[in-house]
């Protein structure tokens, strides 16, 4: 193996835990392999020649029955659970391009295992010992759409008749149709729509399929993953699913395409939820929201998945909750949709999370129809509480008037701080700019951000100030980098993993989104946005990406730990608690930060 592999591994997690003299040991034993597109490398079976790590390429694995299970790149592992049972083979892998692999012998692979808790943890952790690679890659948690989609789905137009309609779906024994115009979706036709809006009416052969399918239906965009198909099926009884990219129709997922899957923990949370008649149901939901934290850092999902799984179920009782609201004070006198921010907003909640949320309301309102939305905002806002997202600390809330106004309001609040851009609207459009739609009519807001983000893109002095708003929240690096605690209070001695860990990261993936002009809120999926737009650099981007998952990743840690302790979770990482080497990693990743919040004063021209 040569120096360039040496060091390869030397940065690849868990092999940078090893000591220098053990990995000059494995690189003595180690081969080089190269695979021409198309090779197989193993088959199911097959004796193992070792653990295989991607150094250029593509590879892919398929389980027994040859289903396409994964698609491992560049520093992904595999071969591992057949090295973990008997050595045998339990899936099969081909190279998908030419590419190089790294083979590690498997008595060297068992040997680093035995004497290296570092190594042995990272391989316990990622696969139990009663499972396989396929169960694991099929894990709804991880799976993204675009793999579970079926995709260029069957399609009519919406004339068509529904005998003909009948007739395709019967003759492609299928259960729905895609119902499309000039490739844009406009509606979808499911055997039950023909049985209960067709067959049970009466109606007419000749009925066109526009006057039975059911319009503008719900979807997911190939970027989401497969516990959000199975959420959204769960809570609004569905049983097809459209997967569209901008508005073009790209595939479609079925519940008959989640059978082979095992439902996330979550999807019992989501159903109860959905189902739950009073605010008081919701809170039986919500206060087991720790205990499945803990259980999902433990079975090793990544902190975004996490967060994310949590996140969806404040989306649903938020949801629920103004369900119940309209039960209680009627139906609304005029559009509305409630709007989360903060880390809901970025579908980033952990275990400690308060309520940051607004309503944008229809224009021409009158002062009874404006006045409805008083105790309708309360209820909803007391009932978030109860459940355990406390009221926001800052007010920032749909119960403030100031957060309940009609749209031509909310355009002139953007317009003024992105000309105004004082001390106070530059923290305003941070977490303004952090807005998703939760409930209600969603159209009211997507002019407003399309607009919003352009008009603050165009505008210098805006983003300048932005930019400086953004290195408001420092690093905890001390003198020659080491880390800096909290010096006294309560929290003494800690690191404040929110305030000065992962909100610097959200500020800069924020900017990056303003600059490129991107839609997305998430603060990961932002800083992927960035890198593929090219608003940061293909290094600096990625080097910010691992130092966020690595901060965001320590941070759910630590809460879990609390949680399993008996504790409420909170932010305060004292760094005490970490080995030698973790802390080391931390300050790495907390340098990588202020290395890029520098990047961005300077190529921002920040103002003074």
């Amino acid at each position: 193996m040569t120096d360039a592999a040496l060091s390869f591994l030397a940065h690849l997690h868990p092999y940078d835990t090893l000591p220098e003299a053990t990995l000059v040991s494995v690189e003595k034993r180690t081969e080089w392999i190269d695979a021409p597109k198309g090779t197989e490398i193993y088959g199911v079976g097959d004796t193992l020649k070792g653990l295989y790590i991607v150094t250029n390429g593509s590879v892919c694995v398929r389980d027994d029955a040859g289903h396409e299970i994964s698609h491992l790149q560049r520093e992904n592992s595999f071969g591992e659970r057949g090295l973990l049972r008997n050595g045998l083979a339990v899936t099969s892998a081909r190279a998908e391009e030419d590419s190089q692999l790294i083979c590690i012998p498997p008595d060297v692979f068992h040997k680093l295992r035995a004497e290296h808790d570092a190594y042995r943890r990272f391989f316990d952790r990622t696969r139990s010992d009663d499972t396989n690679e396929a169960a694991l890659a099929f894990d709804l948690t991880s799976v993204r759409v675009e793999t579970l989609m079926v995709p260029d789905p069957e399609t009519c137009a919406p004339s068509l008749s529904i005998q003909a309609a009948a007739q395709q779906m019967r003759d492609l024994r299928i259960s729905c149709l895609c119902v499309t115009e000039e490739d844009v979706l406009v509606g979808i036709l499911t055997l039950r729509d023909l049985a209960s809006k067709a067959l049970a009416e009466g109606l007419d052969y000749a009925t066109p399929v526009g006057a039975v399918m059911t319009h503008s239906p719900r979807t997911l965009p190939p970027s989401a993953i497969g516990s959000d198909v199975l959420h959204m099926m769960m809570e609004h009884k569905l049983g097809h699913l459209p997967i569209v990219s901008g508005k073009q129709l790209i595939g479609i997922v079925t519940q008959t395409d989640l059978t082979r899957f095992q439902a996330s923990n979550t999807a019992g949370f989501v159903a109860e939820a959905a189902e739950a008649q009073t605010a008081d149901a919701l809170v039986n939901v919500t206060k087991r929201i720790p205990n499945l934290l803990v259980q999902l850092v433990a079975a090793g999902n990544r902190h975004d998945v996490v967060t994310r799984m949590i996140t969806d179920i404040a989306d649903v009782v938020t949801r629920r909750l103004l369900k119940l609201a309209e039960d209680k004070f009627g139906p609304p006198p005029a559009r509305y949709v409630w709007l989360a921010c903060g880390s809901q907003g970025r579908q980033e909640q952990t275990g400690v999370s308060d309520q940051d949320n607004c309503l944008i309301l229809e224009d021409d309102l009158s002062e009874t129809a404006l006045a409805y939305f008083e105790p309708f905002a309360q209820f909803v806002s007391d009932g978030l509480n109860a459940c355990g997202y406390v009221y926001c600390p800052g007010d920032m809330m749909a119960t403030n008037p100031r957060w309940r106004q009609p749209l031509s309001v909310w355009r002139e609040y953007f317009q003024h701080w992105i000309k105004s851009p004082s001390k106070e609207a530059q923290m305003l459009a941070s977490v303004m700019f952090d807005l998703r739609p939760i409930g209600g009519d969603a159209s009211l807001f997507e002019g407003l951000q399309t607009q919003t983000l352009e008009a603050a893109a165009a505008n210098s002095i805006f983003t300048a100030h932005m930019a400086s708003n953004a290195l408001t929240h420092a690093t905890p690096l001390g003198l020659l980098k080491g880390l800096a605690t909290i010096r006294s209070g309560e929290h003494r001695n800690t690191i404040d993993m929110k305030l000065n860990g992962v909100v610097p990261v959200v500020d800069l993936g924020r900017m990056y989104a303003l600059q490129g002009k991107l839609d997305v809120v998430n603060t990961r999926a932002r800083l992927e946005g960035a890198i593929a737009a090219k608003a940061v650099s293909q290094s600096g981007g990625q080097d910010l990406l691992d130092a966020y998952d690595l901060v965001a990743q320590s941070r759910l840690d630590h809460q879990a730990a609390q949680i399993k302790h008996g504790k409420t979770p909170d932010n305060f990482l004292p760094p005490a608690e970490l080995s030698a080497f973790e802390r080391s990693h931390l300050r790495d990743a907390f340098v990588v930060i202020k290395t890029m919040q520098s990047a961005l004063m300077q190529g921002r021209g920040v103002l003074g």
